[in-house]
């Protein structure tokens, strides 16, 4: 064989066997679950689904409870992510460590090898056990009350007919006035009842 077409066979072989190293370093990467724990002491574990859309889950056990979210992202819009994917989750799970509630203090994971990355390349939680609590526990709004209806307007009290005098009444009343103006007090009744016999 001539020695240029054994360069050609070694070098096929070579790309071959890298191709094969950086497929496998990508599965190991996304299947192997990576342990750590929080400011708090929570017990985390993050696993990587997905070829493109990748999926971040990361669940925490605690002390009498536990928690887990969800990120999606596409990583290898980044350059480095593609070179390095094992330093790219280990970035991301040094950045959990600092916090104190792995699903709570941090909406979006951006490893700082990636920081200048589109913004489709940072990992964004979709999911949370902990807002589905929050949304749970939050009070019920109270129905607003309807208006009272305005009660119907009051009528007003009709004035009573004013009820003319008799002629008996009236006549009465002039009898009398002319028994005090004529007669003497003692005797004001009985010349009124007489006056008032002859008006009539």
């Amino acid at each position: 064989m001539k020695p240029g077409a054994c360069l050609v066979l070694c070098f096929a072989l070579c790309l071959c066997l890298v191709e094969g190293q950086d497929k496998n370093s990508k599965k190991t990467s996304k299947e192997e679950p990576a342990k750590f724990n929080t400011k708090n002491r929570d017990a985390c574990e993050m696993t990587v689904s997905g070829q493109e859309d990748l999926k971040l889950r990361i669940t925490c056990t605690k002390p009498g409870s536990s928690y887990w979210c969800e990120y999606t992202g596409k990583p290898s819009i980044c350059r480095l992510f593609n070179t390095n994917p094992k330093q790219y989750w280990h970035q991301i799970s040094l950045e959990l460590r600092k916090t104190t509630n792995a699903c709570q203090d941090s909406a979006v994971l951006k490893p700082s090898m990636c920081q200048k990355a589109p913004a489709d390349a940072h990992m964004k939680q979709v999911a949370s056990s902990l807002k589905a609590a929050t949304q749970k526990a939050a009070p019920v709004k109270p129905a607003q009350a309807k208006p009272a209806s305005k009660a119907p307007p009051v009528k007003k009290a009709q004035k009573p007919a004013q009820t003319k005098p008799s002629p008996g009444a009236s006549s009465q009343s002039e009898a009398d006035k002319m028994a005090e103006e004529y007669c003497w007090e003692s005797l004001q009744g009985m010349c009124s009842y007489f006056i008032g016999l002859f008006q009539g």
